[in-house]
């Protein structure tokens, strides 16, 4: 079974992350997203800790917290960062920048 994609948006504060099934089919948008979420990243980067953004940081980012408009504002401007390997919310990772086991404070 194949791993989904992350679409990786470089904010300004924060880095968001979309899943999506097929890089291919990203004009496709409503039948691809994985997880109708947007994930946010506060230590930077794609990879580490993942925590699903918050209205406020959608809206400081994007000038919006509506989910349907900027998983469009991803898919469509986004970087892929290929596969998406295990998705775990809220729990620690590797930081390649750091070594493995050690997180950013």
């Amino acid at each position: 079974m194949a791993q989904p994609h992350k679409l990786f948006w470089k904010g300004s504060d924060y880095d968001f992350v979309v899943f999506i099934e097929d890089s291919n089919l990203v004009q496709k948008y409503k039948d691809i997203v994985s997880i109708y979420k947007v994930f946010i990243n506060r230590q930077g980067g794609v990879e580490g800790v993942l925590d699903e953004a918050s209205k406020s940081e959608l809206a400081n980012e994007f000038g919006s917290s509506d989910v349907d408009s900027i998983i469009k504002k991803i898919l469509v401007e986004g970087t892929d960062k290929k596969s998406a390997g295990s998705f775990h919310s809220g729990e620690s990772g590797k930081n390649d920048s750091m070594g493995a086991g050690e997180v950013a404070h």
